[in-house]
Order: structure tokens, then C-alpha cells, then sequence
């Protein structure tokens, strides 16, 4: 086979990996095509056994156009909010990532235990484009794909990132058994089913109630919004009415013993809006329940993404500023240089990062919380959990990304943090999906998107921690950390090859 022709199989490869690498992800699930993904993408990196070895640049190409293939269908729907090129110009930058992952792919494929390395590099590139700039972007991280799957469940022992581990080890496992005889066959056919084993096996002792020291009758409110689109802020107190009017029918049903609202439920703020504080009070005292409520406020720092607790008789208790704020969206950084480009920029809010715990107290429950965003920042939750979270919440405004994707992805990200922490997570959308999570990471209940409704469940409450919570940190920057060491070591050791060959 020629060069151009070895070349252009390898691009097909790796452009169909990150086509199928999408398909895993919600709302779609299926988990297994990201394994097939990783093995196409492992194939495209590795030397074939007619001698063709690609080059680090072929590498680097080969890394972009797997990543851009995967984020070019999974991030339209930031489209939604600031139009095509916003979207079009975040997919080209994340994809830049993958010239690092295919680079230092081509060098660790090369050596015998390749396979069983790639996983570690793989991983230390998530981990950047995860964390850097700006905190990054860690919507895109491959576990979410893995929710449906047996791999979900070792979130209990290393968080996303070891899940990230076990699948691409998987699937690199599985595209080394192509190229294998005999005793070298069947170590890579035991890799490829060792994450697999051990995903089935960790999710044989999970269960929704284990370990619960007590219950409570929880409620997720979305009161929906007048229509879709950016524009539905204008309508700011027709969404804060229509979340007091589903509260209103909740509360017809009986009793519960606390109630979340989504993020944005009230952008009118109640401690300076007379009005807005008395509806809201309206609403806890129809419940009779504690209520948390998503407004904006402002401090002598600045403007905040609050989530604060409004009692029955009208007194304020906890609130949570959220901590983890989206870039470009609801802060923008260098302002300036980037206006210099587009007035999009303009769009993005101004609101200050807050410190809190990470957790409010309704009623005798302690409540985890983060805020949309924040569910994808592995720190958000694992904190709340050790500042004694007894129960998790997401509240989340999805309204002005329509009917696209994104809160199926981010229902996923919900999921797999309740098999994290062993918590179950109440998930409330101002227009959809909400849903009720159980601490296995199955979906109990959900609401349709566009559509005014309410869920109730009685939840258990936990205060142990997970081995993910404790030292899911550490284990992220060790295997990171191995990562690096191991596309260092490739790369001495291919140079040394040229270096004797020349």
C-alpha cells in the first residue's frame, strides 16, 4: 500500500473514531462506540505490520482531526446562545489539544507496551484541556460518554478521570489484539477486558439505599419559561411566577421537607425586589418546606450566581454563590482583547467567583449544590461531600440552548457524580431535563424539556465518603503525573531510534 494511500486510511480512522467517540455521549449512550473509537483512534497512531510507522506530525494531525470530528458534533448547541462562530472557533481550540495527544500517541505506540500507556497520556491532555485557560473545559471529558456502561461505576474509586483510564485502555487493548500473536495476543485481550471486569464487579455492591442514615421527601420545581432564546430574561418575572405557580401545585399533593428551584428561577432579585421576596415567601409557605432558590444578587465584591434558602415564615438562611463560573459566558476574561475580535464578547456576564462551602442547610439536611456549570469541575461536589453534604443538588438554566444536547449531556454529568459520591442528586432545570438521580447513577424520574412540571421522591441521606472523594485528587495528578513521565520516556526512546538508524 502507498504512503498517500497508508496516510489517508489513517486520517478515516481517525476522523471516524471522534464521529463515534460522539455517539457515546447523551443523548445518545452508547457507551461501547467510545471504546471502538479509541481502538480506531490507537490504530491510526500505531505502526502496521507492513512496517508503515506515521510520523510525530502525522501524529499530531491525526490527534486534531479525531477531536475536532468529536467536538464539531457534540458542541453545536453553544450555537444557540452566541451564534456559529463562538461555537465553531471553541471546537477548533479544544481540538488543538489532540496535536499533543496524537504527537506523544505516535511515540508511546510504538513501543511494545504502548497500549497499555496511551491511557495515562491520553488522560494528561484531558487533564490540560480541562484545566487550562481560564479553567477550562471540562464539558468535554470522555467518561461522561460512559454513564450507560459498566466503566461508570469506578467513579467510586478515582472520579471521571479513572474512568477516562479505563476506557481508553480498553479500547487501546482492543486494537492491539490485531497486531499480536500468541502469549503478546492474549495480555492485550486480557487489558482490553480488565476495566470492563472490574467496572461489572464495582457495580455489584452499589446500591441506591446502602449506607443510609436517614431519608427525606425531596422536590425538584421547573416552572418552564414564556419561550426560548436569550431573550427570555427579559421575562424575568413571568419565570419567577410560573416556578411560584408549580410550587403552588406541588404543595396540593402533600407534604415535603425541602424544595429545589433551578439557577435563574429568579433573576429578580428578592432582597431588593419587594414583589419577587413576597411571591417567593408565597411559595416556601405554600410548601411549608424549605426552598432553594436560584436569583442574582449583588455584593460589595460584585454580582453573584446565588442559590439561597428561603424558609416558610420568610427568613433567609444559607446561600451558595456559585464558585465554578463558565468563561465566556458568565464572566468574561480579558474583556478587552478579545473585543478587539468580536462584540460577542459583550454577551458574557461580569459575575465574581464566590468561596462558600459548597453546601446550605434546609431544614435538618445539609444540601451539596452546584450550580449548571459546576457539575462538570470535579472539585465542586467532592468538597461538598466532605463539608458533610448529606444530599446533592444541580440546579441548572438550559433554557437558552433550546432543545439541543446539552442538558442530556449535562444529566449525565449529574449521574455519574452521584455514583461518585454515593449521593443522590436532584437535578432542577428551569425548562428542562430535571430529574431525580439515585445514588447508582439511575435516572428515577424526569421531566420532558419546554414543559411546566414537578418531582418528588423520598431520597436517602449518607455521610460516608467514597474512596473518589478522599483521594481522587491525588490519584488524578499521579496518573497525569504518569502520563507526562511516560511521553517523555517515548520520546527519548524514538529518538534514540533515529539516532541509531541514522
Amino acid at each position: 500500500m502507498s504512503s498517500a494511500w497508508t496516510t489517508t486510511l489513517r486520517c478515516l480512522l481517525a476522523a471516524g473514531s471522534g464521529a463515534l467517540l460522539f455517539f457515546s455521549y447523551e443523548p445518545f449512550g452508547y457507551w461501547v462506540l467510545a471504546l471502538v473509537a479509541m481502538a480506531l483512534f490507537y490504530a491510526a497512531l500505531a505502526p502496521w505490520p507492513n512496517g508503515a510507522r506515521p510520523s510525530a506530525r502525522l501524529g499530531a494531525g491525526l490527534g486534531m482531526l479525531q477531536a475536532l470530528a468529536c467536538y464539531l458534533l457534540l458542541l453545536p448547541w453553544i450555537g444557540e446562545f452566541v451564534g456559529p462562530m463562538p461555537y465553531l472557533a471553541l471546537a477548533f481550540f479544544l481540538s488543538l489539544y489532540g496535536l499533543v495527544t496524537g504527537t506523544a500517541g505516535v511515540w508511546v505506540a510504538r513501543r511494545p507496551w504502548g497500549f497499555a500507556a496511551f491511557p495515562l497520556v491520553y488522560l494528561a491532555v484531558e487533564f490540560a484541556r480541562s484545566s487550562f485557560p481560564f479553567g477550562g473545559f471540562a464539558w468535554v471529558r470522555l467518561a461522561w460518554g460512559q454513564i450507560n456502561g459498566p466503566l461508570a461505576n469506578l467513579a467510586a474509586y478515582g472520579g471521571p478521570a479513572l474512568v477516562t483510564v479505563a476506557a481508553v485502555l480498553a479500547g487501546a487493548s482492543l486494537a492491539a489484539c490485531v497486531a499480536r500473536r500468541g502469549k503478546a495476543l492474549v495480555v492485550a485481550g486480557l487489558t482490553a477486558l480488565a476495566p470492563l471486569v472490574l467496572g461489572a464487579l464495582a457495580g455489584l455492591g452499589v446500591s441506591a439505599e446502602g449506607g443510609a442514615t436517614g431519608t427525606v421527601r425531596a422536590a425538584a420545581v421547573q416552572g418552564n419559561v414564556p419561550r426560548m432564546g436569550l431573550d427570555f430574561n427579559a421575562q424575568r418575572r413571568a419565570v419567577l411566577q410560573n416556578h411560584v405557580d408549580e410550587t403552588e401545585r406541588l404543595a396540593e399533593e402533600g407534604p415535603v421537607d425541602l424544595v429545589i428551584w433551578p439557577e435563574n428561577a429568579s433573576d429578580v432579585n428578592p432582597f431588593v425586589d419587594p414583589e419577587a421576596g413576597t411571591l417567593i415567601t408565597r411559595a416556601a409557605r405554600a410548601v411549608d418546606a424549605p426552598l432553594l432558590v436560584g436569583t442574582l444578587t449583588r455584593d460589595e465584591v460584585g454580582a453573584r450566581n446565588t442559590m439561597v434558602v428561603i424558609n416558610p415564615d420568610g427568613s433567609v438562611g444559607e446561600r451558595h454563590n456559585k464558585r465554578f463560573l463558565q468563561p465566556f459566558g458568565e464572566y468574561m476574561p480579558m474583556r478587552d482583547f478579545f473585543r478587539n475580535f468580536s462584540e460577542l464578547v459583550d454577551l458574557a456576564g461580569d459575575f465574581k467567583p464566590g468561596d462558600g462551602p459548597g453546601v446550605v442547610r434546609m431544614g435538618e439536611t445539609i444540601v451539596g449544590i452546584a450550580t449548571c456549570y459546576e457539575v462538570a469541575e470535579d472539585p465542586a461536589y467532592r468538597m461538598a461531600v466532605k463539608n458533610g453534604a448529606q444530599l446533592l443538588a444541580t440546579p441548572t438554566n438550559n433554557a437558552t440552548f433550546g432543545f439541543t444536547d446539552m442538558t442530556y449531556q449535562q444529566l449525565a454529568m449529574s449521574r455519574m457524580r452521584a455514583i461518585e459520591t454515593d449521593r443522590a442528586v436532584v437535578v432542577a432545570a428551569t425548562s428542562g431535563v430535571s430529574a431525580i438521580v439515585r445514588a447508582d447513577g439511575t435516572v428515577e424520574q424526569q421531566t420532558e424539556i419546554f414543559t411546566p412540571a414537578h418531582l418528588t421522591s423520598t431520597l436517602p441521606l449518607k455521610s460516608g465518603q467514597t474512596l473518589a472523594v478522599r483521594i481522587g485528587e491525588w490519584l488524578e495528578w499521579l496518573m497525569v503525573l504518569g502520563g507526562v513521565l511516560v511521553a517523555i520516556g517515548a520520546s527519548f526512546a524514538t529518538r534514540r531510534e533515529y539516532a541509531h538508524n541514522e
